[in-house]
């Protein structure tokens, strides 16, 4: 079987199920497992590498506008893949490349699988929906009961302590509160959201929001940037009180809706409570 993979969170579904054999192609942003590295790259960004996270969203927003996205398909490079499946995403029109602009023309039609998780367990169900796609059913199941066993786990070692308020922030110019699986992320790792609700989208907000809001600890995880980059751009906004100023890896726990969601669960109960839930081996949040 030949597998095309139009999203990250895709890719690493593939992997987790067994499956990395049978990808043939991939996007750039793609850089887990290490595996993924040999493999060709069919996207490229139409940002600049040396934009900053202002620019960063005027490229989004005016591509946006214009009924466009910030990723580029190569279609000559997909034809060439002559994939069997091609694994896609529904989310989000700007930031991903979207199936509707994929050729007419393919020598063979492809089966194409539509990704559309907004929480934990909608990755769940798209995990199965990959499984079932790539003739790995079982491997989901499976994969899929420890994923839950996981997230049972640490709910039951955070049961009954004090959650602390928090402030988890996607993007920091302009500012925007974490959304879609985030706040649940959050809830199970025994923590309280202050500026999200499971399900819904991020929105921007103000440093003001974030002041009146009262978090005890206040989390950046922009996509894209690893935990020291995210802890000294967050650090430059200001002090929030007393509140503990952190950075995380966005991209590898945050904010692909794949199985490293429940690492993030896993990271963020080891920050919120330490004395009861294990550092998590591999993932860091670096202090402001």
């Amino acid at each position: 079987m030949r597998v095309v993979s139009l999203v990250p969170a895709a890719t690493e579904m593939v992997y987790a199920l067994g499956a990395g054999g049978d990808l043939v192609a991939v996007t750039h942003d793609d850089d887990y497992p290490p595996a993924v590295r040999a493999l060709p790259r069919i996207t490229r960004t139409t940002i600049p590498t040396t934009a900053s996270a202002r620019e960063i969203d005027t490229h989004v927003r005016e591509a946006g506008a214009r009924g466009e996205s910030t990723f580029h398909l190569d279609t000559d490079a997909l034809r060439e893949a002559r994939p069997d499946v091609i694994l896609g995403q529904t989310l989000c029109a700007v930031c991903a490349v979207t199936l509707d602009s994929l050729p007419r023309d393919l020598q063979r039609e492809p089966m194409v699988v539509r990704l559309s998780a907004s929480t934990i367990e909608g990755m769940l169900e798209d995990l199965r929906r990959v499984g079932a796609a790539l003739g790995r059913e079982d491997a989901a199941d499976r994969l899929s009961k420890d994923l839950r066993e996981r997230l049972i786990a640490v709910s039951r070692r955070v049961n009954g302590l004090a959650r602390p308020r928090v402030a988890c922030l996607e993007w920091l110019d302009p500012l925007f509160n974490a959304g879609h699986w985030v706040p649940e992320q959050v809830r199970i790792a025994g923590g309280e959201d202050v500026l999200g609700t499971p399900g819904e989208r991020s929105r921007v907000i103000g440093w003001d929001d974030v002041q009146r809001a009262h978090p005890e600890i206040v989390i950046a995880m922009p996509c894209g940037w690893d935990a020291p980059r995210a802890a000294r751009e967050a650090e430059a906004l200001g002090p929030v009180g007393g509140a503990r100023l952190l950075g995380v890896d966005g991209a590898a726990y945050f904010s692909r809706p794949g199985p490293r969601l429940i690492d993030g669960v896993e990271l963020l109960a080891s920050i919120f409570h330490p004395d009861a839930v294990g550092a998590v081996a591999g993932a860091v949040a670096v202090r402001a």
